[in-house]
């Protein structure tokens, strides 16, 4: 029998967006080729799927993997190691690098950076700043855009665009879908003297919640006046869950996984600083609401917001301890372990990581497992139990907030357009990550 396919996956089930049900899967030149009975011998190389559940590629769209200029502690090679370990297939880069991503020569140097060495797809945010708004139009439909970031609060060095007057201008000139961090940043500035020395738990004071949801008020008003598309980043408070339900023909939503997970104070008094993060952990209600938003269909994505930083850092005292936590690794283990739980479907796991970032960036050929499409896969074991561990963690930082973690349910093989790139553990390919296409920039390649 001649080989109509370059693999095929046997005998696992496929969770779809029609479902969830067993069939065989082959691949051919990278994309599905075909959904169903696969005869034997009509493959190259064939994938014993028995007992596992097959998802469309998972994209983290909001990563930081500090390249260029916060190398050590991540770059893009080991970020994106992390991230095929943990069964992502694409993921976002923010722009907050040293030189910041803020026009097209910066942009083009972290693909060139990416092509070669990442194992997973990439996009890279080009972040807004004060000068360069006029610029923005044509930055978000670049080769490997993502598209436009903007930092209402919490930014460093330039990327900062707070001026309700340059977020009008901004809006006006952009014309994909832009994310915001929402925090308000007058009011960060006049609660500063809230924060106490060597006490990471007054850092949720300090940010509270009205400094999220004054700067969501804000933006919602300000894209309701020039009609244009909004993704709220990182949304924490159940305040910011209304406000965007009562927005959807424009706003989209993501929640993080350490949002979900984590509460304040506990977490300060288990973790210490490397609880801390922008915006910060909330208390249990805070939480409950974004879990209730999630089941509610308010929330359209899960981004880690994967932010390292060295253990050295992390034990400065605070308010001198830098924020953010790693997570593209642990995303997927701690959402199945909620699935397990019955704190949400399997259907709404592939929802929020694969269909719902397509279906909010725009994305190409990929978020889906339908034939044309990237043979992005994410091959999970519902059954396996697993504890989490900062010694398998392949980021540079070396350390998890979730160290010692028991899940069930656990990713064991990534597949980046039909190439094993990890199984069970270990890199399997050669790292051959390309840019993720949007269809409002395909006429810029």
């Amino acid at each position: 029998m001649a080989q109509l396919y370059d693999l095929v996956l046997r005998g696992g089930t496929i969770v779809n967006q029609d479902g969830i049900a067993a069939a065989d899967l082959g691949i051919r030149g990278g994309r599905i080729s075909h959904i169903g009975t696969v005869a034997e011998g009509a493959a190259g190389e064939s994938f014993d799927a028995s007992g596992l559940h097959i998802l469309p590629g998972v994209i983290d769209s909001h990563v930081h993997f500090r390249e260029p200029g916060g190398e050590e502690c991540e770059d893009l090679e080991s970020g994106s190691r992390a991230a095929v370990l943990g069964g992502v297939t694409a993921v976002f880069d923010m722009p907050n690098t040293d030189p910041a991503t803020v026009n097209a020569e910066t942009l083009a140097d972290k693909v060139k950076r990416a092509r070669g060495r990442m194992y997973c797809d990439f996009a890279f945010y080009p972040g807004a700043t004060p000068h360069n708004i006029e610029e923005l139009a044509t930055l978000e439909r670049l080769e490997g855009a993502a598209g436009i970031k903007v930092f209402m609060g919490s930014s460093t060095g330039d990327l900062l665009v707070d001026d309700p007057a340059l977020l009008r201008r901004l809006l006006a000139v952009v014309g994909r879908r832009v994310a915001f961090h929402c925090e308000d940043e007058a009011r960060l500035n006049a609660r500063k003297g809230l924060r106490r020395e060597d006490d990471p738990a007054s850092h949720s004071e300090w940010r509270d919640p009205k400094a999220a949801v004054m700067a969501t008020q804000l933006l919602l008003q300000l894209a309701r006046e020039a009609g244009k598309r909004i993704h709220i980043l990182h949304v924490s408070t159940a305040e910011e869950m209304t406000l965007i339900a009562a927005n959807r023909d424009l706003a989209t939503a993501e929640v993080t996984p350490h949002h979900l997970m984590l509460v304040a104070p506990d977490a300060y008094e288990q973790l210490s600083t490397r609880a801390q993060m922008n915006p910060p952990l909330r208390g249990e209600a805070e939480r409950t609401a974004l879990w209730e938003g999630l089941r509610q269909g308010v929330v359209d994505t899960i981004g880690s917001d994967h932010a390292p930083h060295s253990l050295a850092a992390k034990a400065k005292p605070y308010p001198a301890s830098p924020s953010g936590m790693p997570g593209v690794q642990s995303t997927v283990p701690l959402m199945l372990d909620r699935v397990n739980a019955g704190a949400l479907s399997l259907p709404r796991f592939v929802d929020l990581t694969s269909a719902g970032p397509a279906r909010v960036y725009g994305i190409v050929g990929k978020g889906r497992i339908a034939l044309g499409y990237d043979a992005d896969l994410t091959v999970v074991d519902m059954q396996a139990e697993r504890v989490i561990t900062n010694a398998a963690s392949a980021s540079r930082c070396g350390w998890t907030p979730y160290d010692g973690w028991t899940v069930k349910g656990w990713p064991v093989a990534t597949l980046v357009r039909g190439r094993v790139v990890m199984r069970e553990g270990e890199i399997t390919a050669e790292a051959d990550g390309q840019p993720v296409r949007f269809g409002e920039a395909l006429a810029r390649g």
